[in-house]
């Protein structure tokens, strides 16, 4: 439950005189449903600090946070929120949201390799460099929405990014020929048509499919500011340099040797326009990301054009839908302070090894929403269909309120619904949400699978009981009782962490953790399930498949590895004395720094390491209390 709900608007009696008189410009059906949640206000929960990198450890109260670089493991909107309750603003926003593109997206998973084997290969001089590691794809997120839902999701979320926006800052919003149209009306709409700067094009390159129409090959940036005259910019960002056919207009030199053209203005009077340092442009020519660490990633150059026009030194950039973090990495390059904010733990680990190398300092917080996300919601969702005991699909039941039913001897068909993950609005279980599923859910139930139960699970709630007398009020209409369930305790009970075995030896002031064994349940069934459909697949199509194995020791599984020094207590802030990433080409990083070398098993430090973390190749982190 959240501890409170915090208004969107600055000012109380202005704001809602404001949603009091609340209009919508974009017509689509539901488009009214959201004027309850932005009078209800943002969810504010607890927010944890999990770990702090390079930064002091006693700084933890509210002022450190506002100087600090933040790394944020939750929802925009709980993210907009804490923000606000400390009354933390951004001066410059760029996000890149889902795209409502209709696509599953996925990461590859490479096995390391094994430092066991690699060590006998060494001996013998067989390490091929070139070698095609095995690997495994998982799912990251998924951009599947249905329209009227995702338009509210944005506008929701829009509002609460400006809610913490300063009083001269930008936002950039990067959507692509999906639904960027309908967005741009959304933007119209909170930030005011008349705060609308312009609209850029990020024009790729890359293999097109169609020979029916015009390759899509660029996206759109939409860039709005707070207000239509207080606002930063560096018109300097916006030059690039003069092609061929602008350097020949510029044909004539004066007597310092600078060139210039000859112009006429309205008056007809001549003038001259001399070449200065390029010409300006709202056209981004940048190729994209070759192998990615992050589906959908964008190049630095765009970041570092948009950072520099809308943004100077020890200004706050924030990125709300953060990825791989490439907005806070060129942030830091540019000397301005940053906050990173995304639901996936993959996100933040990223963005998290990244910023390491470049010597950032940061917090990472994560925000306590009541449920366990195992890596993302993407994963949660597709996991919950196998932790409902005895769920299974059923055609006839409208996709749009249930998951699929389970059987009960005395009931027959119990229909199950659960909140959408990858809509954030969707996790609090409201009046309006309950209204719906009562009038619009219960109502398309066929009447020939004579439903008597219905199972509602939920994230949160704002008040059970005041949910239980609602439903009561209602659901007058039927005779199909509606039990309430919290998710959070069917997902907390299948978390288990990973095992490590160790051995810690102490060879004068430097002490050496060699990790001799590693199992993660985890990872071997996302293996397993892999091999499985590979194997399907190959039966199908003719095509051999070698099923992908791992080793006794299993040391392959391990991407990350960290040893704190300082605190002892397994649920303490996590400071890294010592860390080891190895790369999916099995080169390790150390303490950031990159090398060509391939891990060990080991690690040290010159302090006594207190606790051990592991993060295995899927991104789940365990941390093991270390004896001695």
């Amino acid at each position: 439950m959240p501890l409170k709900y915090i208004p969107y608007f600055k000012d109380p009696i202005k704001g809602q005189a404001l949603l009091d008189n609340f209009t919508r410009t974009l017509k689509y059906s539901g488009n009214d449903k959201i004027g309850y949640k932005l009078k209800r206000g943002m969810p504010l929960y607890e927010v944890e600090t999990k770990e702090i990198v390079h930064s002091n450890p006693n700084l933890t109260n509210t002022e450190s946070k506002m100087d600090a670089n933040l790394l944020i493991r939750g929802e925009c909107l709980s993210a907009c929120a804490y923000l606000k309750e400390q009354g933390i603003e951004v001066d410059l926003v760029y996000i890149d949201p889902p795209f409502a593109s209709g696509a599953d997206y996925a990461k590859k998973v490479i096995l390391r390799k094994n430092p066991k084997i690699t060590e006998l290969l060494e001996k013998e001089n067989e390490i091929e460099m070139g070698e095609d590691f095995k690997g495994f794809e998982e799912k990251m997120y998924g951009d599947i929405w249905n329209k009227e839902d995702y338009l509210n999701w944005m506008y929701e979320n829009l509002t609460a990014i400006k809610s913490v926006m300063s009083e001269n800052a930008s936002i950039y919003v990067h959507l692509d020929w999906h639904i960027g149209h309908y967005v741009k009306i959304l933007m119209d709409e909170i930030f005011g048509e008349e705060n609308f700067q312009n609209q850029l094009i990020w024009k790729y390159f890359g293999p097109t499919s169609t020979k029916t129409n015009y390759p899509r090959k660029h996206d759109m940036i939409f860039f709005y500011t707070k207000n239509i005259d207080e606002y930063y910019f560096d018109y300097t960002a916006c030059l690039v340099e003069y092609d061929e056919k602008a350097i020949k207009r510029y044909d004539k030199v004066d007597k310092d040797g600078r060139k210039y053209k000859i112009y006429y203005d309205k008056d007809g009077t001549e003038r001259k326009a001399y070449m200065n340092g390029g010409t300006p442009t709202e056209i981004f020519d940048f190729s994209g990301v070759q192998n990615p660490d992050y589906a959908t990633q964008k190049p630095e150059a765009l970041l570092e054009r948009i950072i520099k026009a809308s943004s100077n030194e020890e200004m706050i950039v924030a990125d709300f839908f953060g990825g791989s973090g490439v907005t806070a990495a060129v942030a830091q390059k540019l000397k301005r302070r940053f906050i990173h904010c995304d639901v996936g733990i993959n996100s933040i680990q990223t963005t998290r090894d990244r910023l390491k190398e470049l010597n950032a300092e940061f917090d990472i917080l994560e925000i306590k929403d009541g449920i366990s996300l195992f890596r993302n919601p993407a994963q949660t969702m597709d996991k919950l269909k196998t932790l409902i005991q005895g769920l299974g699909e059923n055609e006839s039941l409208d996709k749009e309120f249930w998951i699929g039913n389970i059987m009960d001897s005395k009931l027959g068909i119990v229909p199950v619904s659960v909140p959408n993950l990858l809509d954030s609005s969707s996790k609090m279980l409201d009046m309006v949400a309950m209204n719906e599923l009562i009038n619009k859910g219960l109502n398309a139930l066929d009447e020939e699978l004579d439903v008597k139960k219905v199972i509602v699970y939920y994230v949160d709630i704002q008040d059970l009981e005041e949910m239980q007398n609602f439903i009561k009020e209602q659901n007058t209409h039927t005779l199909i009782d509606i039990e309430l369930r919290p998710l959070n305790e069917l997902l907390d009970e299948v978390i288990d962490e990973d095992y490590a075995e160790y051995e810690l030896k102490r060879n004068g002031d430097i002490y050496e953790l060699t990790i001799t064994s590693f199992l993660s349940d985890r990872v071997l069934s996302k293996i397993k399930a892999y091999n499985e459909k590979k194997v399907a697949q190959s039966i199908k199509n003719g095509k051999a498949f070698i099923p992908i194995s791992v080793s006794e020791n299993g040391l392959e599984c391990i991407e990350y590895v960290s040893l704190d020094c300082k605190n002892a207590d397994k649920n303490a802030v996590w400071e890294s004395s010592s860390e080891i990433k190895i790369t999916k080409n099995s080169f390790v990083i150390k303490n950031g720094v990159k090398t060509k070398e391939f891990w060990n098993g080991k690690i040290s430090s010159n302090k006594k390491p207190l606790r051990l973390k592991v993060r295995n190749i899927c991104g789940d982190e365990s941390v093991v209390i270390l004896k001695h």
